[in-house]
C-alpha cells in the first residue's frame, strides 16, 4: 500500500468555545473509492487558564495589538504542540505519519453575507518541531480565497461518512456556533452555520457568575429557567437566520457584547431564564434550519450533547425527526471535528480537494491547507483515487 493510501494520522482541532484542544490518532486506508477510518483513540486538553484567558481578551469586539496576536500565535502553537506529542505518545503508540493541525479561530471576516478572511492562530512549526512531523495546517484560507465560506469544511467528512445510510440524515456539530450538512444524499450536499450553539450560553453564564464558571454544567441553570417568549422572538430576529445558504458567522458576531446588548432590554429576568431562553434559541433555530431539508434523522456531536437541556430542548423542536448522537453510530462525540480534519489532512496529503463547492460556495474544489514539512525531506505521494464513500471500523 502506498503512502498515500494508508497513514496514521493525528488530528487537532480547537473550535469556537476555545476551551481547549480535541486530538484524534485515525489510521486511514483507501481501498479503491472507499476510505477506510479506524479511531485509535482521542484525548482533550483544556488551555492553560491564562491562555484561555488571553484568547477570550483578544476576540471582538475588543481591541487587540500586533503583540497579542504574535503571542496568541506563538502560545496557541505551543499548546497544540504539546497536545500532538502527547496524542502521538499515549495514542498513537509513537509513530505517524502526519498532524493536520485546524489552530484557534479568532476572527472570521464576513461582510455582505461574503466571507473576506479567517484567522486561526497556532503556528504549525511549534507542531512539527515537538513531533518531527509534516504538519497540514490553515485549511479554511484556500476555499475563501476561491470564493468560497471556508466553513463548515467538515461538510465534505460529513457526506463521505453518512452516505448510503438509510432516509435523509442530516449532521449536527455543536460547537460554539451550531452547523448542519444536509443533502448528503445527493451529489451536491449543502452545510452552513445554524447561528449560536454555547456561544451565547457560555457567555451568559461568564456574565451572571463574574468569571468563575465558563458553561452551565449539565444544562442545570438553564433546565431550572424558564423561556421568556419576548426574548426568544428579538433574538430570532437577527438577519443572519433569515440570511440564504451558504452563509457562516462566528464570535465575531454572536458574542459577550452581542448579548448584552439584547439583554440591556430585559434587565427584569433571572439568570436562569436568560439561558433556557438561549437554549431555546439554539434548538429552533437548528431544528428551522433541519426542516428545510426535509430531514429523517439528526446525527449530533460537538459539546453541546453533553447538555441534556440542550438536547431535550433540540429533540422537542425536532419532532418526528430522530435525534441519534454521533458516537451511537461509532464516533465519539468530542472527537468528530478531530477525526474530520484528520481525513481533510490526508486528502491534503494524497492530493484529493477537500472542500464542496456546495457547501462553501466557492468557485470550485480545492486542496485545502498549508504543509510544514517535518525533520525528513518533504515527499508527497502521487494522487490515488479520491474517495466517495468513508467506512468506521467498528461502526
Amino acid at each position: 500500500m502506498s503512502p498515500a493510501m494508508a497513514l496514521r494520522v493525528v488530528g487537532l482541532m480547537s473550535g469556537t468555545s476555545h476551551d481547549g484542544i480535541d486530538a484524534a490518532v485515525v489510521d486511514l486506508e483507501a481501498d479503491g473509492d472507499t476510505l477506510h477510518v479506524t479511531v485509535l483513540g482521542h484525548l482533550s486538553q483544556d488551555y492553560p487558564p491564562d491562555l484561555r484567558a488571553a484568547i477570550t481578551r483578544a476576540l471582538p469586539p475588543a481591541p487587540a495589538t500586533a503583540l497579542d496576536w504574535c503571542r496568541l500565535d506563538t502560545g496557541v502553537g505551543r499548546a497544540f504542540a504539546a497536545v500532538a506529542r502527547r496524542a502521538l505518545q499515549e495514542l498513537a503508540g509513537g509513530r505517524a505519519d502526519l498532524v493536520v493541525s485546524h489552530g484557534q479561530t479568532l476572527f472570521h471576516w464576513v461582510e455582505g453575507g461574503a466571507v473576506r478572511g479567517t484567522l486561526q492562530v497556532g503556528q504549525p512549526a511549534w507542531v512539527a518541531e515537538a513531533t518531527g512531523l509534516p504538519v497540514v495546517s490553515d485549511l479554511r484560507s484556500r476555499d475563501v480565497a476561491a470564493g468560497g465560506q471556508g466553513a463548515p469544511l467538515v461538510a465534505l467528512f460529513d457526506a463521505l461518512w453518512l452516505r448510503g445510510r438509510r432516509g435523509r440524515p442530516v449532521a449536527l456539530n455543536l460547537g460554539g456556533i451550531a452547523n448542519i450538512t444536509a443533502g448528503v444524499e445527493g451529489t451536491s450536499p449543502v452545510a452552513y452555520d445554524t447561528g449560536p450553539a454555547n456561544a451565547l450560553l457560555d457567555a451568559a453564564v461568564v456574565h451572571l457568575t463574574g468569571g468563575t464558571e465558563a458553561f452551565d454544567a449539565g444544562g442545570a441553570r438553564a433546565a431550572r429557567g424558564r423561556v421568556d417568549e419576548a426574548l426568544l422572538t428579538e433574538l430570532l430576529a437577527d438577519p443572519y437566520y433569515a440570511r440564504p445558504a451558504p452563509k457562516s458567522t462566528g464570535k465575531e458576531w454572536f458574542n459577550a457584547a452581542y448579548l448584552e446588548r439584547v439583554w440591556r432590554g430585559h434587565a427584569h429576568l433571572g439568570g436562569d431564564d436568560v439561558l433556557a431562553t438561549l437554549s431555546a434559541l439554539t434548538a429552533r433555530t437548528v431544528a428551522d434550519a433541519v426542516g428545510r431539508h426535509d430531514a429523517t434523522e439528526v446525527v449530533a456531536s460537538g459539546g453541546g450533547v453533553r447538555n441534556p437541556t440542550l438536547r431535550r430542548d433540540l429533540a422537542r423542536e425536532l419532532g418526528d425527526v430522530r435525534l441519534t448522537r454521533a458516537s451511537d453510530l461509532g464516533l465519539p462525540d468530542q472527537a468528530k471535528e478531530a477525526v474530520a480534519f484528520a481525513v481533510l489532512g490526508w486528502m491534503t496529503w494524497a492530493g484529493h480537494p477537500a472542500s464542496l463547492p456546495s457547501a462553501t460556495g466557492a468557485r470550485g474544489p480545492r486542496l485545502l491547507g498549508s504543509i510544514t514539512p517535518g525533520d525528513g525531506p518533504l515527499r508527497l505521494p502521487g494522487s490515488g483515487t479520491a474517495p466517495t464513500r468513508l467506512v468506521l471500523a467498528g461502526a
